[in-house]
């Protein structure tokens, strides 16, 4: 039992020397997305951590495996949608942006990962339907 426990330290002590890079690219705000206040705040407050470049990294980001999995989460929710770009996106992709918000917004986000660590992020079903309605998207 002890050789275990020995071997789990050492072997969690070296996943420490493979960390992340936690960038937050500086963007201006003029590229951010516009929404009423109501939106961003709920925006900010529960999709801005892993769909922008303003990621707070919590302590345990800088844990191994813990490190890994947010910052896989970070980069596969910017690539796949980043509030701090919106301005950059052409017309037709703020559209298939919209549309991808609204189908998320009662289904899978945030993330129960997520929300297992950021109670604050768990929507109400008032406030996912105020992001459906915001998004202008036909049922």
């Amino acid at each position: 039992m002890k050789r275990a426990l020995l071997i789990f330290a050492i072997v969690f002590i070296a996943m420490q020397f493979i960390q992340t890079d936690k960038v937050n690219k500086q963007t201006s705000s003029e590229l951010e997305i516009k929404a009423p206040t109501e939106i961003m705040t709920i925006f900010k407050q529960a999709c801005y951590d892993c769909h922008s470049n303003n990621t707070k990294w919590p302590w345990y980001s800088n844990v191994a495996p813990f490190s890994w999995i947010i910052d896989s989460h970070v980069k596969n929710g910017r690539k796949a949608l980043n509030f701090s770009l919106w301005q950059e996106y052409t017309k037709e992709k703020k559209e298939e942006k919209l549309k991808a918000i609204f189908r998320t917004a009662y289904a899978s986000m945030p993330l129960s990962s997520y929300i297992k660590a950021h109670e604050e992020a768990d929507l109400t079903r008032e406030q996912r339907t105020l992001i459906r309605d915001w998004t202008g998207v036909k049922k």
